[in-house]
């Protein structure tokens, strides 16, 4: 009896020892030292993942496998990408598995971006699973939801995203922060806008965008646009005309691009284009909905990057003069 007991009691602290073991290697033992840092590729199955932690140079044993069956991970672990922390137990290994964080890859969209620029940046993206192809852009806005082309309906910043993500994925994120922002600035605008619709709104601020970089100048420029807008005097903005000669505009505007009638010359037309011609800064909105009060009607490059505010018509053609020489402008 009495040895029966002693065999009991060393089979128990075997199965202690093996379990502090088991503990040991799950919570307190880490797992390498020199694959701190590297990316993961999680794979379909459990040993495909296994395989590649050890080709990784990780510690994982066998029982890793068994221990994720155990706690019913094995069913749960996500695709993508992760980013190993050598200081990681294996149950903390096991958790990473499951809710990531998964590797994240920054595209930045750029104020002033064309769409197809934009959409070209993002298909050149690291990890992104290109989708849309030439044929597909016309159905894109009715896929969004829109009613009006894609033309500067993204909003230009920088968008982190995982491995395996689509093109299409990150230009409905663009185009839902757009309007989400669009949409909770619209009703704080200036009330004496000349500006019936948000979209409205979004084209006045891509025209902004393109004349000016400067922040202190951009409200003074969404300024001369409302006042114009306000007096029925046409936009003449050298960027519309521009747009809308597409390839044909070979960088030199001249004054025959100022009398070619599209939709886009607003030296021709009245009020605004019919759409934006680039992505529009949040800065660029906010100026338009906000532009600042004063009496200019005319501004003119200097050459800087800056520009020179007029009030009539004489003052501004004395700018234009001594800025521009024989170059028409605002």
């Amino acid at each position: 009896m009495r040895r029966w007991f002693a065999a009991a009691l060393l089979a128990l602290s075997l199965v202690g020892v093996g379990a502090g073991v088991w503990a040991y290697h799950f919570y307190q033992h880490p797992l390498a030292e020199k694959a701190h840092g590297a990316v993961l590729t999680v794979a379909p199955t459990v040993a495909q993942t296994v395989t590649r932690l050890k080709e990784k140079g990780l510690r994982v044993p066998t029982a890793f496998r068994l221990y994720l069956r155990w706690r019913g991970l094995d069913r749960r672990i996500q695709p993508g990408e992760i980013r190993l922390n050598t200081h990681w137990n294996l149950a903390e290994l096991a958790q990473a598995l499951v809710r990531g964080p998964r590797v994240q890859y920054p595209v930045t969209l750029i104020p002033g971006m064309r769409f197809r620029e934009a959409l070209a940046a993002i298909q050149r993206a690291p990890k992104i699973r290109v989708t849309l192809q030439a044929d597909d852009l016309p159905t894109l806005p009715k896929r969004l939801g829109s009613d009006h082309p894609m033309e500067g309906q993204l909003l230009p910043e920088t968008y982190f995203y995982t491995a395996g993500t689509t093109d299409f994925e990150l230009i409905k994120r663009a185009y839902t922060a757009l309007w989400h922002y669009l949409q909770t600035v619209w009703p704080q605008r200036d009330p004496s806008l000349p500006l019936k619709t948000p979209y409205e709104a979004l084209i006045l601020a891509s025209i902004v965008e393109k004349e000016t970089g400067r922040a202190d100048e951009r409200a003074k420029i969404a300024g001369v646009f409302i006042r114009r807008l306000q007096k029925g005097m046409r936009l003449q903005s050298d960027p519309t005309t521009i747009y809308g000669l597409g390839e044909k505009f070979d960088g030199n505007l001249t004054r025959a691009d100022l009398h070619r009638k599209t939709p886009y010359n607003t030296y021709r037309i009245k009020g605004l284009p019919p759409t934006p011609i680039c992505l529009a800064s949040t800065a660029s909105i906010d100026a338009v909905l906000h532009p600042a009060p004063g009496k200019a009607l005319y501004f003119v490059a200097k050459g800087d990057g800056t520009h020179v505010f007029s009030e009539t018509l004489a003052e501004h053609n004395r700018a234009v003069r001594r800025y521009q020489l024989k170059r028409t402008h605002h």
